[in-house]
């Protein structure tokens, strides 16, 4: 059974960080690109950062650059997000995204964790 589990979302206040994991289970998870995406109310969902299968190339979005990173652990089949310098508007459900890198329709989404940044 296909499962991607987020964790390690939570309130803090602006300036802060918080670091967010991804289990992953029930597929090559070193076949897969993963990505963070996330959704603020009233939005559509946005790509945040995307590292490749083999972890050789990141794509961050503009707006976290410099403040996110994003890394990935095969022997723990895990994917996680350090968020650092947050900001209000970074207040987001915050979803982790695999992809295969050949078959590209061969997709799965977690269910998503919340981060509130707000004084």
């Amino acid at each position: 059974q296909v499962q991607l589990v987020e964790s390690g979302g939570g309130s803090v206040q602006p300036g802060g960080s918080l670091r967010l994991s991804c289990v992953a289970a029930g597929f090559t998870f070193s076949a897969y690109a993963m990505s963070w995406y996330r959704q603020a109310p009233g939005k559509e969902r946005e790509l945040v950062v995307e590292i490749t299968n083999n972890g050789g190339a990141r794509n961050y979005a503009d707006f976290v650059k410099g403040r996110f990173t994003i890394s990935r652990d095969d022997v723990k089949k895990t994917v996680y997000l350090q968020m650092d310098s947050l900001e209000p508007e970074d207040t987001a459900v915050y979803y982790c995204h695999a992809r295969h890198a050949i078959i590209r329709r061969w997709e799965y989404w977690g269910q998503g964790t919340q981060v509130t940044v707000s004084s």
